[in-house]
């Protein structure tokens, strides 16, 4: 029975992440331009070895699948490699072995230094070779690179195997590099063209071979040039310095209008900054505007859940973000039923992708719309966007979206009628479609798999929250008996919810209802997020918060996504034992809510303590549940996306949360409720904060024992901050 148990683990869940082998090396590289982004090894290399998701890869396809640079004919030893703080330029530093000649040694090692430089813009990957001679002599070394693509699937670097693959063709070469071409199943046509500054001095099978001379202190530079193109051509080479500079001035336009924050602490400042960017990396350029891709590798495409939570994480610092999530969403509402891609009339998108097997049909993800909370998030989102911005033009604009969504709610949402939003698992895609969309998620205490239709708490409060949005919104639009209508019903569902879904003896929420109505009688994180969108009863919240901050929830770096007691609890686990920071973000969101201070500061403190552990001091998806170690780091989740936007966002959240900071846009007020600040942060300066359209507000936020004051330190006359204590 145990050794079939795998077998039946894949076919339960074939959209499953492989994971075969350990990386070999977890010190990655990432770089991403829109649709174009790289995976690379701390030399700079994409070598297929480890998990085998190093690469170069656009629009879900991989485009360069290795790519190594040796130096007289062996691996160069490494000095050092970062990423900017920027998240724009890649830089490596590496130096020479002992180079032999038939036993004689001509080059000692550490006499040449090579740096290499990496960016990536408008479908290209500019990698920038300089090499220096430090010796007292002259020498005569090779350079050569090697690169080739496989041209795979995102889905296939996955993990999932097809039965048919395209034609691969042979190199094309050309006097200063090759064409590599993919004629794919869905007649699209891609080709990865590689081109250096240079002539080399020979080529063979897809290997580039450099003869240098350098004198004593001499210096040589070259640059090579890898496009990728879908049913078209690359473009042309540009200059590096060029191109680094454009880069840096579209990602100027992008921040113009975002708030700055610095921080008494520099680790804060440091890990918000890394996330800040990591945001705006991921932010790629749509026909409705900015949209935050999901993570990378696995996730660089469009989902509506996380689309909508990073817009939320960062709402307050760049509402932009928010408005290009919403148009984006808006115009890929579902408008008819089709069962394999689970769309329903109204309802919003979980994801979106471009790639080869999505066009052919293989994976159902190409308009997918198997989640249960898109829909209520985006209401969500509407009108917290609002309130943050005073845009009515855009809620009239999306108005006719934003009722659709709710009537998916009432007719296709609530499948049994009962009042709660429900999902039966689909049968071509997820099983499970809340945000947890593992396929054995969501069970009872015994450890059985809850059957559909599921009712989800965290679902519930979203339904909660947004019928309480639009009653706002409705009134805003002059829809009065809607308004009062959609109140009414949440005053309903949050009695009928706090009655049904509480669990005393468990001191917290139960993780979800199945079809049958039995409680998942489960200690979950879920429950957490009841309490993000307002729908728990006071007293239920602080039980609440006590369950989820013991030590049977909390790791020391964060609340687990089930509890150590529970049948399927597992710390390495994708979501039953795991710690996510966005996770943690919502939670501690609503532990601010209620007034729960030591709750919140504890939660904050460790998903931040973990964020110094982390490389780059980055976030990632998720991080094993393993209990906190005294000198140990959070042990790190295999195959977790890294940089990933909804985690990226999560520190940011937690800082609105801790200055208890809202927004009345409409009125041009700014709003802080008994702001708390943990002992880690003694002050915090927000400049260029907006309020209106481009009024903004600079504030100085400071700590003095247990209390905290505001300092104004500029504001326009038609601008108020509120201080509630």
């Amino acid at each position: 029975m145990n050794r079939k148990s795998p077998e039946v683990s894949r076919i339960r869940d074939k959209y499953y992440i492989s994971a075969t082998s350990s990386m070999i090396d977890p010190h990655r590289l990432i770089l991403k331009e829109e649709d174009l982004f790289g995976v690379f090894d701390r030399f700079g290399d994409i070598l297929p070895m480890g998990k085998n998701e190093q690469g170069l890869y656009f629009k879900g396809m991989r485009f360069l699948s290795y790519y190594e640079l040796r130096i007289g004919g062996l691996r160069p030893l490494f000095l050092s490699s970062s990423v900017d703080e920027e998240d724009i330029l890649l830089t490596v530093d590496l130096t020479n072995p002992d180079l032999y000649s038939r036993g004689r040694l001509l080059i000692k090692k550490d006499t040449v230094h090579i740096m290499r430089s990496k960016v990536l813009f408008e479908q290209r990957c500019l990698d920038y070779i300089r090499i220096r001679n430090f010796g007292l002599h002259a020498i005569d070394l090779s350079l050569d690179f090697s690169m080739d693509a496989d041209f795979k699937d995102i889905f296939e670097v996955r993990g999932l195997k097809r039965k048919k693959r395209g034609t691969i063709h042979p190199p094309e070469y050309r006097e200063r590099g090759m064409v590599l071409t993919y004629e794919g199943l869905d007649g699209v046509r891609r080709t990865t063209s590689i081109g250096f500054s240079r002539s080399p001095d020979g080529v063979h099978d897809k290997t580039f071979s450099f003869k240098i001379r350098l004198d004593p202190g001499g210096m040589e530079e070259m640059l090579l040039g890898i496009g990728c193109a879908v049913a078209g051509t690359a473009r042309e080479e540009p200059e590096f310095d060029v191109t680094v500079r454009k880069s840096r001035k579209k990602l100027q336009r992008k921040t113009r209008h975002c708030t700055e924050i610095y921080t008494s602490n520099e680790q804060f400042n440091e890990s918000l900054k890394r996330a800040i960017s990591d945001i705006n990396m991921m932010l790629t350029k749509t026909e409705h505007g900015l949209y935050p891709y999901g993570g990378i590798p696995w996730f660089c495409t469009p989902f509506g859940r996380d689309g909508i939570i990073t817009a939320l994480e960062s709402l307050w610092v760049n509402p932009e973000l928010a408005k290009g999530v919403l148009l984006y969403l808006a115009a890929r509402q579902a408008q008819d039923f089709d069962r394999t891609k689970a769309a329903e009339p109204g309802k919003i998108l979980h994801e979106a992708r471009e790639n080869e097997m999505a066009a052919l049909g293989e994976i159902p993800f190409g308009l997918y719309y198997g989640s249960v909370d898109s829909t209520p998030l985006f209401l969500i989102l509407a009108g917290a966007y609002w309130r943050r911005t005073g845009d009515t033009a855009l809620i009239s604009k999306i108005w006719d979206n934003i009722e659709k969504a709710l009537l998916w709610m009432e007719r296709h949402g609530d499948v049994d009628g009962d009042g709660f939003l429900e999902y039966v698992p689909h049968e071509n895609g997820l099983r499970n479609q809340g945000w947890k969309d593992s396929h054995d998620s969501i069970f009872h205490e015994d450890g059985s798999l809850a059957e559909g239709p599921i009712a989800l708490c965290e679902v519930q409060g979203y339904q909660y929250a947004a019928k309480q949005e639009v009653a706002m919104l409705s009134a805003l639009m002059g829809k009065e008996a809607l308004a009062r209508r959609l109140l009414q019903e949440a005053r309903e569902l949050k009695e009928r919810f706090n009655s049904l879904f509480w669990d005393e003896e468990l001191g917290t929420y139960v993780l979800a209802l199945d079809g049958a109505k039995r409680p998942c009688r489960v200690v979950s994180s879920n429950a957490g997020q009841v309490l993000f969108t307002g729908i728990a009863d006071p007293g239920k919240a602080v039980k609440v918060a006590e369950t989820l901050t013991s030590d049977t929830v909390f790791s020391g770096w964060g609340i687990r996504t089930v509890g150590t007691g529970e049948a399927l609890y597992n710390p390495m686990s994708y979501h039953n034992g795991s710690v996510w920071p966005h996770d943690n973000a919502l939670i501690a969101y609503g532990f601010s809510v209620y007034g729960l201070k030591e709750p919140f500061i504890k939660v904050f403190s460790g998903i931040f303590d973990a964020s110094l552990f982390m490389e780059f001091q980055r976030l990632p998806e998720l991080f094993c549940g393993f209990k906190r170690r005294r000198g140990a780091p959070p042990t790190l989740y295999p195959v977790a996306c890294v940089p990933q936007t909804w985690a990226a966002g999560s520190l940011l959240l937690m800082l609105q949360a801790s200055l208890r900071l809202g927004f009345e846009a409409d009125r041009g007020r700014i709003v802080f409720r008994q702001p708390v600040l943990p002992e880690f942060l003694q002050q915090v300066f927000l400049k260029n904060l907006t309020v209106t359209g481009k009024k903004s507000v600079d504030l100085l936020i400071r700590r003095y024992g247990e209390d905290v004051t505001i300092e104004v330190q500029r504001k326009p006359e038609d601008v108020s901050v509120l201080i509630i204590k």
